[in-house]
């Protein structure tokens, strides 16, 4: 399966198991997806993620998180630099997601991070996703 964007693929997958009301999802394990995932438990979106080996293939199997009604801890998920379309944005365009209630990744010179940590840090880069 060739795949022209692994990040997109990554985020719908996981939107899709939420819609299914799943515990966990599988996805092709690489890097990139690595940190995301990381920002997503560390920010409280997941409750947890392992890469793990299958048939000699790298998979990342995230632990999706629900509130005490059954409530997805993520209620929408959408990507914002494509392979078609890269956002780069410089470290005073960094955009809040919400006013501030969700967050947005970005990959940086400084490795990736959320919206607010760029900004803190003063770095900008190019815009992955906004998740709330």
């Amino acid at each position: 399966m060739n795949l022209t964007d692994p990040v997109a693929d990554f985020l719908t997958r996981v939107r899709n198991a939420i819609g299914a009301r799943q515990q966990k999802v599988d996805v092709p394990a690489s890097k990139l997806k690595l940190e995301i995932a990381r920002i997503l438990k560390e920010e409280g979106y997941i409750s947890n993620f392992k890469a793990a080996e299958e048939e000699g293939k790298r998979v990342l199997r995230v632990y999706l998180k629900y509130g005490s009604n059954n409530d997805p801890a993520i209620s929408s998920v959408q990507r914002v630099s494509r392979p078609g379309c890269r956002v780069y944005v410089g470290r005073n365009e960094i955009p809040r997601v919400l006013g501030g209630l969700g967050i947005n990744i970005l990959t940086t010179p400084r490795g990736v991070m959320t919206g607010r940590d760029a900004r803190k840090r003063g770095v900008g880069g190019e815009i992955l996703c906004e998740i709330w």
